[in-house]
Order: structure tokens, then sequence, then C-alpha cells
């Protein structure tokens, strides 16, 4: 397909969206008169957009028609204000308008989701799995990840730190030399994307002051996408795990990411992990064993 192709498709869709978005604004809903029975038209007219975002008519009434037209990001929120755009249509409207979209946000109705994410990881049993922020905190896993990670109740708990800090999970993980220099260079991508954030300095200078091998490893300064990684765990009830770490996130919590362990076809891990969440496993995990 032709850029002038892909450019026309680009405005028609521009038009389309912009015009389903005015007319489901109603005047009042915007502070205006609704002009009773006279009016005509369904939702905003053109000329009210721009009166409202502080923009020509003219000016609105070209971008609505998907013409060459300079735009600016200010504009554009101004605009996307007015017709009460979401999160997700505004970068919609980015998108269209041939800008880069601005970071998702986590919309209001979308903010209690944590039980359909608790039914989520705990539906993976008896594989381990667990949800962190964005600055890496636990927020919550399941049985199979306290047993074969060591996550445990009453520890403040930080999947950066923890790796780095937590002697129970340097005893079991048996590649974990191999598994640092990419948990570090992911953790660098996710703090390039928000330069400017606190909470991630705030990880960072701890991550620093507690390990100095996170310390020589950031030097490095290598960066990684966060994908899977292969973890060989020494559990000591059932000796060794292959397993494989996936992370996931859902574009309406951007704030969360899902990391979900699969058991990879070595060291028979599967029906190890089964045996582990089994009656008799759990009452073996009552009695501590070493490491």
């Amino acid at each position: 397909m032709s850029q002038g192709t892909l450019k026309s498709r680009r405005r028609h869709e521009l038009r389309e969206f912009l015009m389903s978005r005015r007319a489901r604004v109603t005047p009042a809903e915007a502070g205006l008169p609704d002009g009773g029975a006279r009016r005509r038209t369904p939702g905003l007219r053109r000329e009210e957009v721009a009166v409202l975002a502080g923009v020509g008519a003219s000016w609105y009434q070209w971008l609505e028609q998907g013409r060459e037209i300079s735009v600016s990001p200010q504009v554009l929120d101004s605009v996307g204000r007015v017709l009460r755009l979401s999160n997700a249509e505004r970068r919609h409207l980015y998108l269209l308008a041939g800008l880069n979209p601005p970071e998702r946000e986590v919309a209001p109705e979308k903010q209690h989701m944590c039980d359909g994410l608790r039914r989520l990881i705990d539906a993976w049993m008896p594989y381990p799995a667990h949800i962190m922020d964005r600055y890496y905190n636990g927020v919550m896993y399941n049985e199979a990840a306290a047993t074969v990670l060591g996550m445990r109740p009453g520890k403040r708990w930080n999947c950066l730190i923890d790796f780095f800090t937590d002697p129970m999970y340097r005893a079991r993980a048996k590649n974990w030399e191999e598994n640092a220099g990419t948990v570090v260079a992911q953790f660098r991508a996710v703090c390039s994307a928000s330069p400017d954030d606190e909470g991630f300095q705030a990880v960072l200078a701890e991550a620093k002051a507690s390990s100095p091998e996170f310390g020589e490893l950031w030097e490095r300064r290598d960066i990684e996408d966060a994908g899977q990684i292969r973890k060989e765990l020494d559990h000591p009830l059932v000796g060794v795990l292959c397993l494989e770490s996936s992370v996931m996130q859902m574009p309406v919590r951007p704030d969360l990411s899902i990391v979900l362990h699969t058991p990879l076809d070595e060291a028979n891990t599967a029906a190890k992990l089964e045996w582990l969440a089994s009656p008799e496993g759990r009452r073996g995990a009552m009695y501590p064993v070493a490491g």
C-alpha cells in the first residue's frame, strides 16, 4: 500500500473520529446553552469546539477535514479536553494526527481490577505468578510463587532489590549470574522511559546502596526490553526446577506487570510444581529446609 493511500486513510479516520466524538458531547456538558428545538447539529458544532479549545474556527475545520496543517500536543490536548476524550481516545487522536502519543494512564474505572488479577494468578497454579508495579514493588503473588521463589508475607518486597539481596532467592537461583545483567538492563529500559520519575530514582538509589553487584552492572549502561528469562532454581524439597519467566502488561493497567512462570520440558519441572501444590507438598513446605 502506498504512503499516499495510508495518509488518505488516516485523514479519513481522523475526520470520522473527531465528528463522532463531537456528536456525543452535549452543549450542556460543555457548559453551553442547548439552543432548544432550533438546534439541528447533534452534540457540539465545529465552531463551538474551536471556541472552547481556544483555536481558530478555520483551523479546527481543517483539522477535522484531515488537511496538512501544523498540529501541536498542546492544541490536541485542548481539543481532547473539550471532546471529553479518555486517555485511550487521546492517544488515538495523537496517532491519527501523526504525533507521538502520550503515556498510557489508568482510567478511574479501571483502578479496581485487583480482584480480577488475583483470580488470574491463582488460576495459574500450580505454577508461580506474581504482579508488580512499575517500580518493581510486589503487589500480589500466588501460593506457588511463595513456595518456589520465596515470596513471603510480612516482608517488603521489590523484585529488583530482592533479586540482589534476598538470601533465600540467591541460594536457590542456579543461573543467577547469567540473569543478573538482563534484570538490570531491563530495569534501565523502564527507567529511561520516565527519567524524571522520583519513584524510579528512589529504587535505583536503594539498589545501589544495598548491592555493589547491582552498581557494577548499572554502570555498564546495557538496556533491554522486558520479555522472557530462563530461570534455573534448586528447590530444597524437589531439587532443580527449570522455568521460563514472561512479563506481560495490560494496556488498561500500564502501572502493573504480570509475571508468569511456565515450566520448561526439563528436570520434570511441571510434575514437581504439581507435587509442591499438593497436600503432601504443602505439608512438606511447613517444615523449613535450609536454602
